[in-house]
């Protein structure tokens, strides 16, 4: 029997007509999976009211269509360049196969990202609360004045106690634009009035973005820090955290002192870490950042019940056995607190068209005492909740929690019932 004949060997690799052939079979393998990318409306199984609207279902589906168009035609064109371009060295074309593999994993994480979402949608009852929450959302959005286009924004649940956002219009893996805001809220927080302060929170990060509140608010922090140079440190770290900040301010003008008391909640860490001093987090140590939200509530919605929250918190983390200059730190920042709080409220972005920060807010409709008025009514006119905006829903039963006028436990059954209604209404409005 003859000896079998060994493959040719260069010191390129295989030989080019092997190389081709193992080239286009891995890149026909790359289209039939690129095959199993099938739109969400044929893979998800979901009742109408979860679905997130339609307008979003839209965007994200013609985001991966195009893509996975463009893939395809890319791949065909590659196996069409490996059948007939003989001369072509085999390591060019196994660096054009490598780009075709990473653009096709980015467009996997592309549909990850969106399956995440919509893969809830089909469990029971939580499907029907995240479409709830994803009306909330786009109502916590709107603002008093046409101050820009709102993206679609969706929510879906995840493990942990933090919320996170993807904003709309930033970049995806691989370098397109997302279509729609991405809001990941912690499932441990649903249903209360807390998860609205961590929603809204998050809504704030796409609102500012929106607005260009930070690159028009940095400028003057920085001279702030120039001038006053005795203070100039708690002016600089107020730039550092700005961002976070001004999604907390964004859920205190929507939600009144629930927006705080869920901060609270989420924040409440064992010592060391809520007295962490600055290491460069763009999020303020948590101490102080409870007291940043106190100081908001306390100058958009004068109430007696800021002083006790904040006397509560200051004995749930006291500041008496910090070092001395951890005590300096919090002096100065506390020295410069109220003077920060009013060149947030009171800036006036070209964005805002004139009118200043807290005024684009429903303040005045929100106050303490009309929200206390507002649950007494709807405990007398339940059926008349539905039409109230979800916003005023939230600060509403947040304030009544608060107070200890609700329960937990009813808490949670009327914010179920109001999402459920807000997820039906969706369908019906559209």
């Amino acid at each position: 029997m003859g000896q079998a004949r060994q493959p040719d060997y260069h010191p390129g690799g295989i030989v080019p007509a092997e190389g081709r052939r193992l080239l286009i079979a891995e890149a026909g393998a790359l289209l039939a999976r690129l095959k199993q990318v099938q739109p969400f409306e044929w893979t998800m199984p979901m009742v109408m009211a979860a679905a997130p609207s339609s307008e979003a279902l839209r965007k994200v589906h013609w985001l991966i269509k195009i893509g996975r168009e463009q893939l395809k035609k890319r791949v065909q064109q590659f196996i069409r360049v490996m059948q007939h371009d003989q001369t072509r060295p085999l390591d060019k074309c196994q660096a054009a196969y490598s780009i075709l593999k990473l653009q096709f994993n980015s467009l996997l994480d592309q549909f990850d990202i969106f399956a995440d979402v919509v893969n809830q949608r089909s469990e029971h009852d939580t499907g029907i609360w995240i479409s709830g929450l994803d009306v909330f959302a786009r109502d916590a959005l709107r603002l008093e004045g046409d101050f820009y286009e709102p993206p679609e924004l969706v929510c879906y649940l995840d493990r942990g106690h933090g919320a996170a956002i993807r904003r709309a219009r930033t970049r995806l893996p691989g370098g397109k634009s997302n279509p729609v805001a991405i809001i990941r809220v912690p499932r441990e927080r649903m249903v209360g009035s807390g998860i609205g302060s961590s929603l809204v929170h998050e809504v704030g990060h796409q609102g500012a973005a929106l607005l260009g509140l930070i690159p028009s608010l940095k400028p003057l922090l920085q001279n702030k820090a120039a001038t006053e140079p005795q203070r100039s440190t708690a002016w600089k770290l107020y730039e550092l955290w700005i961002s976070e900040i001004l999604s907390d301010v964004w859920s205190v003008a929507t939600l009144g002192i629930s927006a705080t008391t869920g901060l609270i909640n989420v924040v409440s860490l064992p010592s060391y870490f809520v007295f962490r001093m600055p290491d460069g987090d763009p999020h303020p140590f948590p101490w102080i950042r409870v007291k940043i939200s106190l100081a908001f509530g306390r100058a958009l919605y004068p109430d007696p019940q800021w002083d006790l929250l904040e006397r509560l918190w200051e004995q749930m983390y006291p500041t008496r056995a910090l070092r001395q200059t951890q005590r300096d730190l919090l002096q100065v920042l506390s020295e410069t607190l109220p003077h920060f709080v009013q060149l947030v409220i009171q800036h006036r972005p070209a964005s805002l068209q004139g009118m200043a920060f807290r005024e684009v807010f429903p303040v005045a409709t929100r106050q303490p005492e009309q929200l206390r008025y507002q649950y007494q009514y709807w405990r007398q006119q339940p059926d008349t909740i539905y039409n109230a905006r979800p916003g005023l829903v939230f600060a509403t039963i947040g304030q009544a929690r608060a107070d200890s006028t609700i329960s937990p436990f009813e808490e949670n059954r009327l914010l179920t019932q109001v999402l459920r209604q807000w997820a039906l209404m969706k369908i019906v409005n559209h």
